[in-house]
């Protein structure tokens, strides 16, 4: 039974869930609650529903223009690492580990838990402290020194300021193209291509199964990748006003761009995220495009993880009731009615085709 919805036309509804793809799992965020689900060794999925502690509690703060974006992506910056770190735990332990800890005393098993969160913690800021130095040499400082170098054949500024945007934008290409060879890697791709999926699957008013998640399109307008490189195309556009001739001074007016910067992609990848005119479609295009790269498409067991994570968080169904004005248990009674039809037409069908085989048979005896 079809629905009343498609996947193509300017149908689009903004839904407020938004995620990521983790080690063999999807993370999905609905307001202050986020759910981590995984697809454990053992095939099964573990759901895991948490509440996200604001790094800033002021709200009229995180409302401001700019000054949201930059909130927006530390506070995304750590909830990512967290779920990550959380999916990779499923991984970790060996048969050997496994057996210690069931051996352990509920005393001895608090006080190891309690240890191991200590040491995730520690792991995490290191962690997030050595991806944030790594970022800005890969991404900032290596540009600037290599774009340095053509400063004996080229006087002009803005010519050296374009060519740093130019070998910051091949470098980031790069770097996505060279590790979505790597296997683990590409399958981190593919539950990235289910959360998408998921997303859109919503947000065109379908129902949410695999059926439909998996026509769904893998890329999405507020995804991660196209704000970095929305975070790449701003820095070209700043760094060309930059007038200063000290070296040191103009690469640390660089690194003190970096919230404006922030700021100012997270209001673009807002507003394409809520709107759908001509003008959001076409500074959305690079963003969809690099998006080839960092989504692959997933298998169903893929899309079956997703789901979980969406539905432990957000009432799809309402959803779909109040922005679409459709009713998902009346829609599912039809079509339950429409394919038990279906099915009872088939049965009939069948049955006069043996009659009729029966009947010919007779007739050659």
């Amino acid at each position: 039974m079809p629905q009343p919805f498609s996947l193509t036309g300017g149908n689009m509804k903004y839904s407020g869930v938004g995620g990521q793809a983790v080690m063999e799992g999807v993370m999905m965020k609905n307001e202050d609650r986020y759910a981590v689900a995984v697809r454990k060794p053992d095939h099964t999925i573990d759901v895991k529903v948490s509440t996200f502690k604001e790094t800033i509690k002021n709200k009229k703060l995180r409302r401001l223009p700019f000054i949201r974006g930059v909130i927006n992506f530390i506070e995304s910056l750590i909830l990512g690492m967290q779920t990550l770190m959380y999916s990779a735990s499923f991984f970790e332990d060996d048969e050997d580990e496994k057996k210690k800890k069931e051996a352990m005393t509920q005393e001895e098993r608090k006080a190891q838990e309690e240890k191991e969160k200590k040491q995730e913690k520690a792991m995490m800021g290191g962690t997030v402290a050595f991806s944030v130095v790594f970022a800005l040499g890969l991404f900032f400082f290596l540009p600037y020194f290599l774009s340095g170098i053509f400063h004996k054949v080229i006087s002009s500024d803005t010519v050296i300021a374009l060519l740093e945007g130019l070998i910051r934008l091949a470098i980031f290409i790069g770097y996505i193209a060279l590790i979505s060879l790597t296997p683990d890697i590409k399958r981190v791709f593919m539950y990235h291509g289910a959360e998408h999926k998921c997303i859109n699957c919503l947000e065109h008013g379908l129902v949410l199964n695999v059926e439909n998640v998996r026509k769904s399109s893998k890329e999405h307008k507020r995804c991660g990748t196209s704000f970095l490189l929305f975070v790449m195309l701003v820095s070209i556009v700043l760094f060309l006003f930059i007038r200063v001739q000290n070296p040191l001074l103009r690469l640390g007016l660089r690194i003190l761009l970096i919230p404006v910067i922030a700021g100012i992609s997270y209001e673009l990848i807002r507003l394409a995220g809520r709107s759908d005119n001509f003008l959001v479609r076409i500074i959305s295009a690079p963003g969809m495009w690099l998006q080839r790269l960092t989504t692959k498409e997933p298998d169903d067991s893929m899309i079956e993880v997703a789901i979980a994570s969406v539905e432990a968080v957000f009432d799809w169904k309402a959803y779909l009731k109040e922005t679409f004005g459709y009713d998902v248990e009346d829609w599912e009674k039809q079509d339950a009615a429409a394919k038990a039809q279906e099915a009872e037409d088939a049965e009939a069908a069948d049955g006069m085709e043996a009659g009729k085989a029966a009947a010919e048979e007779s007739r050659e005896q």
